[in-house]
């Protein structure tokens, strides 16, 4: 299987809540993403090969709370630096088009781009 990292992936320095979509409990944070994956920062190891449903709550304008439902595969797992947390490496099946927007949204705010000009 093929798990090297092909797009480059931008570090986030805020950390998102990811949830499992089933039970909606939180296990564990966003770390990194890129539109065919991303990384996740948890308590517990994942298990590598295995499919989990997973929901990204990202804030929206209002206080309101914009859902991100994915499917994702774990490629890898490994502890993190910090001690009793783990990194995972996920691949997306089939991300719906906003998770797309999520990822440029992050891109361009963390890369210091200047916002293009309003009509």
């Amino acid at each position: 299987m093929f798990t090297d990292r092909r797009i480059e992936r931008h570090q986030l320095p805020y950390f998102l809540k990811v949830f499992n979509r089933i039970t909606d409990k939180p296990i564990g944070y966003l770390g990194n993403v890129s539109e065919d994956g991303l990384m996740l920062i948890s308590q517990l190891p994942m298990m590598i090969g295995v499919d989990f449903d997973l929901r990204l709550k990202i804030p929206a304008s209002g206080g309101c709370m914009q859902v991100i439902d994915l499917r994702a595969c774990c490629l890898w797992c490994h502890e993190d630096a910090t001690p009793h947390y783990y990194d995972a490496g996920f691949s997306l099946q089939r991300a719906p088009p906003e998770y797309g927007q999520l990822v440029e949204a992050l891109r361009q705010y963390f890369s210091f781009q200047p916002l293009p000009a309003s009509a």
